[in-house]
């Protein structure tokens, strides 16, 4: 039997106020408020609702976070756009060509939207302000629908789609004013999704024909299949960044709610699914703090979901 004499531990800090930076798995005793706290890694995992969209849209682009966003084009109400504040919606300026299966980029107030279905593809590009859009003197380089933009509005990639004969696996580098042909993805498709930046970002699932899992990582230069997705669909929702991503709904071909976290080398299934099953939805955020809004079940929808997933905080920890 070791003898209790024989067991050291670290000393736990004694501090008047909260670390400011604290580093996770950290202990410390606040004597101020005469509580053991620590910083632990909280696992919640979870979709809620959030304030419902002023118009039901299916297929539109989105931009921003979770508490700042906007949305904009969609079907059937190919030109609306709409700005969310974290609790509810607000309708705000017209995109000039109204288009869905649109890509867009950017924040709230310095969006980006290029692409989209018109009747045919398009190769509109449009800026936003938080107020009103503003045609770009150029467009795309090869019009089409159904692609993936992800970026700033003054530094974006746009990738895949379709031109209404073929699924192109062209891509396309935006540097705020024109748009340069860069190398191509590996795996041609549309309606897909993505997150990141100009120099980092990733693509992932999408549909050519059917559902596809593939994903790919691009480093400002090329694109790399990477491992794929646990769950083959299109039309879904993505965020985040290149080594931090979240995948969710999305077509099977059925709608799902199925929600995966992508960590810089693999894709993990969450056991928090959306609440409502859709595709077609427009996704924004983070890998912590994703919004879902609209979409389609059997129609288009005004729902709005918001994911909270890990993070780490400050917990006070109680003992008997």
């Amino acid at each position: 039997m070791v003898a209790y004499t024989g067991i050291q531990g670290q000393n736990i800090l004694i501090v008047s106020s909260d670390p400011t930076n604290p580093v996770e798995g950290q202990i410390w005793y606040n004597s101020t408020s005469n509580l053991l706290k620590g910083y632990a890694n909280i696992v919640t995992n979870a979709w809620a609702s959030g304030g419902n969209m002023v118009t039901a849209n299916r297929a539109g682009g989105a931009a921003g976070t979770q508490t700042a966003a906007v949305t904009f084009g969609g079907d059937p109400n190919p030109a609306t756009t709409q700005n969310y504040n974290g609790t509810s919606w607000t309708s705000t300026g017209n995109l000039n060509t109204g288009r869905f299966h649109i890509g867009g980029c950017g924040t709230q107030t310095a969006a980006l939207a290029a692409g989209g279905y018109t009747g045919a593809g398009s190769t509109a590009t449009e800026k936003f302000n938080g107020t009103s859009w503003t045609n770009n003197p150029t467009g795309l380089n090869t019009a089409r629908y159904g692609l993936y933009v992800f970026g700033i509005q003054t530094a974006a990639i746009a990738a895949t789609g379709n031109n209404g004969a073929t699924y192109p696996t062209t891509a396309e580098s935006f540097n705020g004013s024109t748009w340069t042909s860069v190398n191509p993805v590996n795996t041609a498709r549309d309606n897909s999704a993505g997150a990141g930046i100009q120099t980092a970002g990733l693509l992932f699932g999408g549909n050519n024909p059917g559902p596809t899992a593939a994903t790919e990582s691009w480093n400002g230069t090329s694109w790399t299949t990477v491992n794929s997705m646990n769950t083959a669909r299109y039309n879904l929702g993505g965020a985040g960044t290149q080594t931090s991503s979240l995948a969710f709904g999305g077509a099977t071909p059925s709608s799902t709610g199925a929600t995966e976290s992508w960590n810089g080398t693999s894709w993990t299934t969450s056991p928090g699914s959306m609440s409502t099953a859709r595709n077609g939805l427009a996704g924004c955020g983070s890998q912590t703090a994703a919004l879902a809004a609209g979409g389609e079940t059997t129609v288009s929808v005004t729902t709005t979901e918001e994911w909270t997933g890990e993070s780490v905080q400050v917990r006070t920890i109680t003992v008997s």
